[in-house]
């Protein structure tokens, strides 16, 4: 659902400003330390602000919020002093995220904001309108979402808005990637999500391909079909492009598209579906990613695939045992059904190194619950074959808040996915363990010489409670951080 809070940049004095828009609450920015700023507002306070926080026990750590009440011209309003640490992106971000919070249920936030650090900056509006987000079907909730959010920064607001309109494309790219990945799979099938490519193609200037279940059997697509032939609602192979003319540099995101995951013919238990709609975080990530990048001005040209399918259970399920022939003939043995993601992903990356001629290609996907034992839900697993773009995505990652943790591709481990009736295996074999690594191996076997990368985003791509600019629910994990990384590709 779309965010509903609205960041613009304002000029003048806190006071004057939170008079002459009728805000509710007025925000003065605390540097760890803690040290009071010269705020002008403080003058209309019975104490100073040094008071205050020693009062509170304030140490401008991010995401702290002391309130007190002050007189902005005849209204009695709010006054916030909030935690900014030391100014840092990643300080703001969570700034921002907290007085968004704070701001539910209200018209107008007037926030001083620090502007020496333009990316710490679109941070602050980044968190904001994230921990603004909500995704509710029914009636809405009782205190809804901070209406405005209103920054002064010492820049004057012709400086900040550019900065700020930043910050809120990539929130919103992100609230895109969350909307997809929350709609209930009883509405989302890979013909869902096909057509809701066709809107992001229309709005963005993208072109667009879909292959349906009769293209993807003339095409050879069979990791797709296999995964597909259990449920009533058919695969899809959705194909975006990006060009903005003068590209030096072809990059290819996949993101797996899996819309409902029940395990197949090796059922999962129910409390392990129950978050099965997010099973196609990554290709919500990857759709997202594709709609925001004209208006942020991405010099690369970039074609998005998503391989869609929902993984169900019938008479027509494949089956533990059954071999698959993959796009480009590269085969492989299906061990357990529950280990999908990675047989629709080794179709569309080899549809990638194929036809597509890329630079580099990248895939998103919740892959494997090993990811996610391995380094919980905060960072996502990196697995790469080239040095220079693993560093390039962790960079990135470091920078929009989404951390991601290189792990290994190890040879050693590359006999544990051998088959003895097909070239692969789609899990790995007892006595080897590393249930990423092995699966990054099988997709290693789809890319050719590509440089490539995979984000194994399993554990950060949902989470069970709301921090900082993450809300229960899909996260959108991925989005900023592909976004901060093309921005770089030229």
């Amino acid at each position: 659902m779309p965010i509903e809070t609205r960041v613009r940049a304002v000029g003048g004095r806190l006071s004057e400003a939170a008079a002459e828009l009728g805000a509710d609450v007025a925000a003065v920015p605390v540097g760890a330390g803690p040290a009071a700023p010269a705020a002008e507002i403080a003058s209309l306070l019975p104490f100073s602000l040094d008071e205050l926080l020693a009062l509170h026990k304030g140490k401008g750590e991010p995401g702290e919020v002391i309130a007190t009440q002050v007189k902005a011209g005849d209204r009695l309003i709010e006054l916030l002093l909030y935690g900014i640490g030391a100014g840092t992106p990643a300080d703001l971000r969570k700034a921002g995220a907290a007085l968004a919070r704070r701001g539910r249920g209200r018209g107008v936030l007037a926030a001083g904001v620090p502007d020496g650090d333009p990316a710490a900056l679109a941070a602050f509006a980044e968190g904001a309108l994230l921990a603004s987000y909500t995704f509710k079907i029914g009636e809405a909730p009782s205190r809804g979402p901070l209406g405005t959010l209103a920054v002064l920064t010492e820049g004057g607001p012709e400086a900040a808005a550019p900065v700020l309109e930043r910050g809120a494309a990539r929130a919103e790219a992100t609230a895109r990637a969350r909307d997809l990945a929350n709609t209930p799979s009883g509405e989302k099938d890979p013909s869902w999500l096909a057509a809701r490519a066709q809107e992001i193609a229309d709005a963005h200037g993208l072109t667009v391909r879909v292959r349906d279940e009769k293209e993807l059997a003339e095409g050879g697509f069979g990791g797709l079909l296999a995964v597909g032939s259990g449920s009533p609602r058919p695969p899809r192979l959705i194909e975006l492009s990006y060009d903005p003319g003068n590209a030096d540099r072809h990059v290819v995101l996949v993101g797996k598209g899996i819309t409902f995951d029940s395990g197949g013919l090796s059922l999962k238990p129910n409390d392990n579906m129950k978050a099965m709609k997010t099973d196609m975080a990554g290709g919500g990530v990857v759709l997202a990613v594709m709609g925001a990048l004209r208006g942020l001005g991405v010099r690369a040209r970039v074609t998005g695939l998503v391989a869609a399918a929902e993984n169900m259970p019938s008479g027509s399920a494949m089956r533990p045992g059954d071999v698959i022939t993959h796009f480009g003939g590269t085969t492989s043995e299906v061990l357990n059904t529950d280990a999908e993601g990675r047989l629709v992903l080794g179709d569309a990356l080899a549809y990638a190194d194929a036809e597509l001629d890329p630079d580099v290609v990248v895939d998103v996907a919740t892959l494997t619950g090993a990811a996610k034992l391995a380094l919980g839900l905060r960072h996502g697993a990196l697995f790469a074959n080239d040095d220079a773009l693993a560093a390039a995505l962790t960079e990135a990652g470091g920078t929009a808040g989404e951390p991601l943790w290189r792990l290994p591709l190890i040879e050693d481990y590359r006999p544990a996915i051998t088959s003895d009736v097909a070239d692969i295996a789609n899990i790995g074999r007892p006595g080897y363990g590393g249930g990423a690594i092995t699966a990054a191996l099988f997709l290693r076997e789809f890319v050719g010489e590509r440089t490539w990368a995979h984000l194994d985003i399993a554990g950060p791509g949902r989470a069970a409670s709301d921090d900082a600019e993450i809300t229960r629910g899909a996260t959108g994990y991925g989005t900023r951080l592909l976004l901060d990384w093309l921005a770089q590709e030229g």
